[in-house]
């Protein structure tokens, strides 16, 4: 049942998920806008690439703060709305507010609805949500990553391991199954351009011990 507060919980989670951080950081401490290089999106995966580790690392965290703190908006708001906390009722608003930050991030009103992919926003909600399968897609998402170099191809791995975890490894409620089906499924839509380059062998590797990412030439270059 909807009521104001749940409507505003939801408000929240989407200005929250909104906040364009790749892009007020580049451009706050760099002049530059990040989806203007690379691969043109607001992300922590294009600041590393364009901007290197030092934009990098807080970007990807406070993208994940972003996906976490709009999903636990569910206990800090919610549970007199939805009853007591871990029940199914509370689980489907929390997902909910998740989702609204996700959106947020790949949709922010705060910089022309221009925003990234998800994935690290997406991590936080996981994390809030299945602490031990975020864990999992953790170590499933490195270990791919040492081993090709390409963050798109260990993002659509994790988001897959974490399907199969929450389904099969940490049995999970039904809304939490489908939600990990709806997360590759999302993933694998925002990284459409990314599995055509890896099929063409054309994907830009990660060079973790250089300062920037190979492929940080302006968009209407790469």
């Amino acid at each position: 049942m909807l009521t104001i507060s749940s409507v505003s919980a939801l408000i929240m989670a989407y200005l929250c998920g909104s906040i364009p951080t790749a892009v007020w950081i580049g451009l706050a401490f760099y002049g530059v806008d990040v989806r203007e290089y690379g691969s043109g999106n607001a992300g922590a995966t294009n600041t590393f690439r364009v901007l290197g580790k030092k934009a990098g690392i807080p970007v990807m965290l406070i993208d994940i703060l972003k996906g976490w703190t709009a999903t636990n908006l569910a206990y800090f708001i919610g549970v007199s709305t939805t009853g007591a906390y871990n029940s199914v009722s509370y689980t489907n608003y929390a997902l909910a507010l998740g989702v609204g930050a996700v959106m947020g991030h790949l949709f922010p009103i705060f910089a022309g609805f221009r925003g990234g992919k998800g994935v690290a926003t997406l991590f936080g909600m996981i994390l809030a949500i299945h602490l031990h399968a975020a864990l999992l897609c953790v170590g499933v998402f490195i270990i791919v990553l040492l081993i090709t170099k390409y963050v798109s191809l260990s993002s659509i791995t994790a988001g897959f391991v974490y399907t199969i975890g929450v389904t099969f490894i940490f049995p999970s409620n039904r809304s939490i199954v489908i939600y990990g089906m709806c997360i590759f499924i999302l993933i694998l839509v925002t990284h459409q351009k990314n599995i055509e380059r890896l099929l063409k062998r054309k994907e830009s590797k990660v060079h973790l011990f250089k300062k920037r990412m190979t492929g940080a030439q302006p968009l209407n270059q790469s």
